[in-house]
């Protein structure tokens, strides 16, 4: 699969070439660039907003302030460079959600995780799906929310750096800060984060009592989980690290690599195809230049 954070990309024709055909009118051309793109977008946007349907929003968003501005992009960067700044931009300015409102910290999710009950698994005849699926989808659903208790440009930094291994040099050219900060964010991201699952996490650490099938049926009855709508697991284009570059060296030396395994081993996700949208967007005059306006 097509990787735009991977170091060498070498797509056919490259991004740049669609997008000078894109350009001069070509729509198959920017048809096939959004197609390319699109996920990748996506699957950044879900862990940052943790529900599917601003995911899903913001996705769109984001593709429509790409393909109205194609005509800005002068080639001075790769075009990664230059779409996924505009992504990060809007992601880091994006409406805050609920639980960015609410202030939710570590301190806030232990409790709220300490005051729910281990309950078996629901009767299996009482559920549309199998329990395995409900299972996994607490445990991504639990793990993404631990995410969003960091602050927004941490958050980014992790998922780029640590879950989809953008390199240093890519993650500070795509959040236009220098490697050595882009580093630094990543590690006292790593550093609250992993705190955290140390002392609270039965998928890192044995010891700690939580468990992901003890906590599905309280989740259930809590409204965090419904297994008729299910948000991460129902579909998956596979997961994050068969998509995703591993970092090598820091697998070889890095401590606490059981940490990010449990955010790669997450579904990367696949998205509403956005072309259709996208073509009526550009065809709709009144349309096309509110899109540029809010740009």
């Amino acid at each position: 699969m097509f990787n735009p954070f991977a170091e060498s990309t070498n797509p056919d024709p490259p991004d740049e070439e669609l997008v000078r055909q894109a350009t001069d009118g070509d729509r198959d051309a920017l048809d096939r660039l959004i197609r390319r793109h699109q996920g990748w977008v996506y699957n950044v946007a879900v862990r940052m907003v943790w529900r599917i349907d601003r995911a899903e929003d913001a996705t769109q968003e984001i593709l429509v302030k790409i393909v109205t501005h194609l005509g800005s992009f002068e080639g001075k960067s790769q075009f990664r460079t230059w779409a996924y700044r505009i992504a990060v931009n809007h992601l880091l300015n994006v409406q805050k959600s609920e639980m960015e409102r609410q202030g939710v910290t570590f301190t806030d999710l232990e409790r709220e995780m300490d005051g729910l009950p281990d309950l078996d698994l629901p009767d299996p005849k009482t559920v549309p799906v199998e329990l395995p699926l409900l299972v996994e989808e607490a445990k991504v659903g639990c793990t993404t929310a631990m995410l969003m208790c960091l602050d927004r440009r941490q958050r980014l930094g992790f998922i780029l750096g640590e879950v989809f291994g953008v390199s240093d040099r890519i993650g500070a050219e795509v959040m236009e800060v220098s490697t050595d900060n882009f580093r630094q964010l990543l590690a006292r991201a790593r550093r609250d984060l992993y705190s955290f699952m140390n002392d609270k996490c039965g998928l890192v650490n044995p010891s700690n009592p939580c468990r992901c099938a003890k906590k599905t049926q309280a989740f259930i009855a809590r409204g965090y989980l419904d297994p008729a709508r299910l948000q991460f697991t129902a579909e998956r284009a596979g997961h994050v690290r068969e998509v995703a570059p591993s970092r090598l060296e820091e697998l070889q030396t890095l401590t606490g690599r059981q940490h990010a395994e449990v955010f790669r081993d997450h579904g990367f996700l696949p998205v509403k195809d956005q072309v259709a949208v996208l073509r009526r967007l550009l065809d709709d005059p009144q349309g096309r230049r509110v899109a540029e306006q809010d740009f």
